[in-house]
Order: C-alpha cells, then structure tokens, then sequence
C-alpha cells in the first residue's frame, strides 16, 4: 500500500515542486526590486542567492530528484537561478548608475562661478633670490650669461684644468650621458658658462653665470640633487685678490647688511690659483652672531685661461661661486633644503605674495 501511495504522489517521488521554485524566485525578484541602495541590494543578494536562500536549499536537493525527471527539474531551477541572477545585476547597474549621478551633483562645482575666495599667488624665494643677486651684480656692471644644462666633458672638466682622474669625473659625482663616446654631463657647477663667455666675449669679462646644476646628492635637509648657483668671472688687466675680496664684501653686504664682512681661508679648485674659501659674518643670526660658510672663490688658474685662448701673462682674474638654496637657507634661518624643492606654496607664502 505504501508503494502505490508513492506511485501516485508526484511530491514524494520529486522533492522540488514547480511551486517551491516559483515561491523563492518571486520572493529574490520582491527583494531586488525593494532594494533601494547597492548596501540594500548586497544584503537582498545574500538572504535570496547566497547560501542557505529558498534557492539555494532547492539546488541542494537536486541530489534527491528521480533520474527521469533530474534533467527537468534541473532546467526549472536553472532557469529560475537566472531570472534572480539577471535581476540583481540589473538592479546592481541601475542604482549604480543613480547614485554615480547623485554624486555628481552633489560635488558639481560651476566653474564659470565668481570665486568666493581669492588667493594670490607667491614667486618662490629662489627666484626672488637669484634675480636679486642678478641685479646686484648688474648694477655694478656685470653681464649676465647662460649656457646649456647639458654640457660637453670638455667644458665641464677639461677646460677648467681638472685632471683625467680627479674625483669628480667619476660616476658617484657626475651624471654622464649615454652613450659615453658623446661626452656629455648634466652640469655640475656653472663655471663651463665662465669658459663659453671667455671664448665668446672680446675682453674684458665681468660675468655672472646663473644656473641648475646637477650632482649626485642625497636627497636630504643639506643637499640636493638638481639645486641652483651663481658663479662670477672677472678678466681684466691687473686684477688681483684684493679686487676680489672688495667685490664679495661688497656684495655681502648688500645681501646680509652693513655690518656683514667676509673672510677667505686657504684651499684648493683645480680652476683657480690661490683658491680660498669664503665666510660670511652674520651678526644678527636668531642664534648669535656667527661666521657662516658661503662658497669658494680664487684667482683664475693660467691653465683655464689658456684653454679659452686667453694670454695669462697680459689678463689676470678672478672667480667665485655660491649655491642660491644655500644662500636661502643660511639667510633666512632655514633648516631643511628640502621646503624649498617640494613645491608646497606655504613655503612660498612665508616670504611674502610677491608678484
């Protein structure tokens, strides 16, 4: 008797009905539309097609369907899978669409709008620095020149009388520019200008070259790899140190006030001879009056001019050079290099909106 009663009763024999499957898609396809937010629809997805949803119990019993209806029974809860499925990304892409839209406007920004709030803008302190030094020495009667960034080895090195192994030719200095038979460096320091001028200039010289130099520094709160300097040349007849000492104290105290003075300690550059070193005297520094290293300077080395085709013996001079950011930060009590390299405009706002 229990045998017929089962070969009468399709659910017995099949444990998913068409009304079960019916029943759970309608249910998903109530929740999908209800859903009004992607955080709704998330939480719809997991309670209608996640793990234990009305449909995913279904799909388990799957296992337990007759052979002859397995193929069927699994078309309807197949197809009924992909109903929900092709439901939820619908709804996914339309509110998703809604709120990328909503987003928009609230962040809409009318550019064609009056500004509420106008800030000026700041020229950055090295470049006030640097045409200040300019006009400094222009007013004194001096020439500007500038020369390439990208320089040959003959002008950077050779010309100014540094031997074939001096230290500074070797690839922990200098970038060299491949390939290596070109002989080109990004410059290291702007005297090859002081070399172009002199081939270029009839004589008398007096020239301040400005400029980016690039050396291989650490990128740190005292060195930088790209920084900028100044570097003078004066040829003339007759000149001697102490045209060049009444020029930089001259020069030092335009820069750091009347009380400034300079003094020059013994040292050596393979492009001058004497080559000294160059203190400032700060007197009002915020920690005291203090002496303060500035740069190097000298006498013009016979051999430089030489190589510029100049005659030694009837035109002597001089030289000298500093680095801007140095002169910026040991003038402005500055303690890291690397506020004035970031580009951040707060630094630049501290010196004043200058236009």
């Amino acid at each position: 008797m229990s045998d017929a009663s089962a070969a009468g009763n399709p659910a017995a024999e099949n444990p998913i009905s068409e009304t079960a499957v019916e029943e759970a898609v309608a249910a998903a396809l109530a929740a999908v539309a209800a859903a009004g937010d992607t955080a709704a629809l998330k939480a719809a997805r997991t309670a209608h097609a996640g793990e234990g949803s009305p449909l995913a119990r279904v799909n388990a019993q799957l296992r337990n369907v007759p052979a002859d209806r397995k193929a069927a029974t699994g078309k309807l809860v197949g197809q009924a899978r992909g109903r929900v499925n092709a439901a939820f990304a619908a709804r996914e892409a339309e509110l998703a669409e809604a709120e990328t839209a909503a987003r928009l406007a609230a962040e809409r920004v009318d550019v064609t709008a009056a500004s509420t709030r106008w800030q000026p803008g700041a020229r950055h302190p090295l470049s006030l620095l640097q045409e200040e030094v300019a006009d400094i020495f222009v007013g004194m009667g001096w020439e500007i020149a500038e020369g390439p960034e990208l320089e040959h080895e003959w002008f950077n090195f050779d010309a100014l009388n540094f031997d074939e192994d001096h230290p500074a030719r070797a690839m922990q200095d200098t970038f060299f520019i491949d390939p290596p038979e070109r002989h080109l460096v990004l410059r290291t320091h702007t005297s090859p200008v002081q070399v172009r001028s002199l081939l270029e200039r009839p004589l008398p010289v007096y020239v301040l070259c400005p400029g980016r130099v690039y050396r291989t520094d650490e990128f740190d709160a005292t060195h930088l790899p790209v920084f900028s300097q100044f570097e003078g040349l004066a040829i003339d007849r007759g000149l001697t140190m102490a045209h060049l000492r009444g020029t930089l104290e001259h020069f030092a105290r335009i820069m750091f006030g009347q009380e400034a003075k300079i003094r020059l300690r013994p040292n050596y550059f393979p492009f001058t001879e004497p080559s000294a070193e160059m203190d400032v005297w700060q007197p009002s520094a915020k920690g005291g009056a203090r002496w303060v290293e500035w740069g190097g300077c000298g006498m013009v080395n016979p051999n430089v001019l030489r190589a510029a085709g100049v005659d030694p013996g009837e035109y002597q001079g001089f030289a000298f050079g500093m680095g801007i950011e140095r002169t910026l930060q040991f003038r402005n009590e500055l303690n890291d290099m690397r506020d004035m390299a970031e580009g951040d405009i707060r630094f630049s706002g501290q010196f004043g909106m200058v236009i």
